[in-house]
């Protein structure tokens, strides 16, 4: 094996460990955190325009978070981004859930302890 192929297979090694060693920002994390509340199934089954709105909304905040983590130029651009997402994410929960909430729809809770 020659010295270029052998720097080669050592630079893909390594890649993915520099990738692991960077710390996720809070902003990140929080986001994170909020995908993981985005609602999967309509509230009821109840499949309204309150459902389509929100879905398209998750979808274009995506886009959205897309658009500016390719922008970004600095951490502050990015920590920016990530904290619009997560803020936006919560904010389209929040508003369908308190439209459906009105119209006599709940999300079903269970409730653990006593």
């Amino acid at each position: 094996m020659n010295k270029n192929h052998l720097l080669a297979a050592l630079a893909l090694v390594a890649a993915p460990t520099t990738a692991i060693a960077l710390p996720m920002m809070y902003e990140e994390q929080a986001a994170h955190e909020e995908e993981g509340r985005i609602i999967r199934a309509p509230i009821g089954g109840v499949q309204n325009s309150r459902w389509f709105d929100y879905r398209t909304n998750v979808n274009e905040t995506r886009k959205e978070l897309a658009s500016d983590l390719r922008h970004a130029t600095d951490t502050e651009d990015r920590r920016d981004a990530w904290d619009e997402y997560g803020t936006e994410l919560r904010h389209e929960r929040v508003t369908y859930i308190s439209h459906m909430a009105k119209k006599g729809y709940r999300i079903p809770q269970v409730y653990v302890g006593g």
